[in-house]
């Protein structure tokens, strides 16, 4: 024996596993089930916004059948948090989540160069590469000093450069530069950081690793080259030398050299600086030749 029971469905239940999927800079994918399974019928959902920024609110209705249902916020702001609710549209309860929103990148080739009384910070502007960003909004600059630890707010610009004066001998700074915060400082861009160390000695130093790498570059590869071109004229000059030696030597040799003994014939030391030195040396006697004594 068995029995059929078919549950009625209540309505009043919140929707399940709400969750975020993906969020951009403008948009959030939210997801989550029907309060029970397998609906029989469209449900239609209230999904409630709230800025949390802002202080504002929105609300989307969403019709469908489906058990699973995914829903894509649009219109949202770089760096935002909101509240997002949802529930049946007849007010049932509801299921809720906060979610924020990716930031604006940071700017792209923050350099520094460094005048005869302050330095100058320049970068990139951000509306090349990012299409929510408009230069009217500007960007704030922000210094650490890592002997004071502390950090001061310099302020904001609209252009892509930022002069900075009195910076103090002997300490290190570190700068930042973002797009500028919005609605007391609650929606920021990503910051950009570069290192200057202030050694006291005018000479510049900033920390970009790349701009070292370069400056280390520029200075070994000039050095390698003269040490190979010093060790290749030395090994030319040693290798002259060794040929004029031997060419020396080897004529010196000839010059002695008797071809009728075949070998070559050298005098003594002692023989050096005596007044025959002209006189033809006897090399030995013939047996046919009488040899006469007086």
């Amino acid at each position: 024996d068995y029995v059929v029971v078919k549950m009625i469905p209540d309505n009043r239940l919140p929707p399940r596993h709400l969750h975020s999927v993906h969020t951009g800079k403008t948009f959030a994918v939210i997801k989550w089930e029907s309060p029970y399974d397998s609906p029989d019928q469209d449900m239609l959902y209230a999904v409630a916004v709230k800025d949390l920024v802002r202080k504002t609110d929105k609300i989307y209705k969403v019709k469908t059948r489906n058990s699973t249902v995914e829903y894509t916020i649009k219109k949202l702001e770089p760096g935002g948090k909101y509240h997002v609710t949802v529930q049946l549209g007849n007010m049932s309860k509801e299921s809720s989540m906060k979610i924020g929103t990716v930031p604006l990148s940071a700017p792209d080739a923050l350099k520094i160069i460094t005048e005869n009384d302050h330095i100058l910070l320049f970068w990139k502007s951000l509306a090349l590469k990012e299409s929510n960003f408009n230069e009217s909004r500007g960007y704030e600059i922000h210094m650490f000093d890592s002997l004071l630890n502390v950090t001061a707010y310099l302020g904001n610009t609209t252009e892509n450069f930022f002069k900075v004066s009195n910076l103090k001998i002997g300490h290190n700074y570190s700068f930042t530069v973002q797009a500028r915060c919005l609605y007391s400082g609650q929606m920021c861009g990503e910051p950009a950081t570069l290192l200057y160390d202030e050694l006291g000695t005018g000479e510049d130093s900033s920390a970009s690793k790349t701009d070292r790498h370069t400056d280390v570059a520029a200075i070994v590869v000039p050095v390698l080259f003269l040490l190979l071109v010093t060790l290749g004229i030395g090994f030319v000059v040693l290798y002259m030398r060794h040929r004029r030696l031997q060419n020396s030597f080897t004529a010196f040799a000839n010059s002695h050299y008797s071809s009728r003994l075949g070998s070559a014939i050298f005098s003594s030391g002692d023989d050096l600086g005596d007044e025959d030195d002209e006189a033809p040396m006897i090399t030995g006697f013939s047996d046919d030749v009488p040899m006469v004594i007086a």
